[in-house]
């Protein structure tokens, strides 16, 4: 930003003006398109932020962005699957084993809003159930840990997949290391690659090829499918 800033004004930092930030902050960017007030607002702090810089070397006297007034940020509205969406979509998941399985993430992808990644790493001894409630511990984004309660359809739904499996939950979960791999693959078998000792219940691959290329759904969707039902 500060690149296309600096060359775009053609000036030296202790001559910038706050009429000068202002269009390049407000006018349309590379792309051609006008800003979002959020692309707006993350111009301005990154300016700002590099004239605090100089401010404190003393290579300047003022901030410019200081005169400027930053948009409100709107937060928009999650991209989700309406009810007919996701039974299409489990409609064109296939009676087998890994379509057990690619129903138990499609299920947990919609109903937990995990992203993909946290889901695809869960591993047995992530899984709990107290009474009639079943609880999962997800390792989310920058490590963060959390524990959450997993609604009884996905947790049904994967407990019928390690089934088909020949695997039992509760058996993995105290049983076996946390590393060994919860649903295998045959050796040779296209998704075998995936199936390294590295733990998780799901693998990813057959759920996202031919169902969801099928159903026309992008697999994000589903975290957003979530969350857009809370914000109602």
């Amino acid at each position: 930003m500060l690149r296309h800033f600096f060359g775009r004004a053609g000036k030296t930092p202790d001559v910038v003006t706050s009429q000068e930030v202002f269009v390049w902050a407000y006018g349309n960017g590379l792309s051609g398109k006008t800003p979002s007030s959020t692309t707006i607002g993350a111009r301005i702090a990154c300016l700002s932020s590099f004239y605090h810089f100089l401010m404190r070397m003393k290579m300047v006297q003022a901030n410019p962005c200081d005169q400027l007034e930053r948009p409100r940020a709107r937060q928009s509205t999650p991209r989700g699957l309406s009810a007919d969406d996701i039974r299409r979509l489990l409609a064109v998941v296939p009676d087998t084993n890994a379509g057990l399985r690619d129903r138990a993430i499609i299920l947990t992808l919609v109903l937990t809003g995990r992203r993909r990644a946290e889901v695809l790493n869960l591993k047995a001894g992530d899984l709990s159930s107290e009474g009639d409630a079943a609880y999962y511990t997800y390792r989310g984004k920058g490590g963060k840990t959390g524990r959450r309660e997993l609604p009884r359809p996905a947790y049904e739904a994967t407990q019928r997949a390690l089934t088909a499996f020949g695997k039992n939950l509760a058996t993995m979960g105290g049983g076996q290391p946390s590393h060994c791999g919860l649903v295998t693959a045959p050796a040779g078998s296209p998704q075998a690659r995936f199936t390294c000792g590295c733990g998780s219940i799901f693998r990813w691959p057959a759920c996202r090829s031919q169902e969801f290329i099928s159903s026309g759904i992008a697999p994000r969707s589903c975290a957003g499918t979530r969350a857009r039902r809370w914000r109602k």
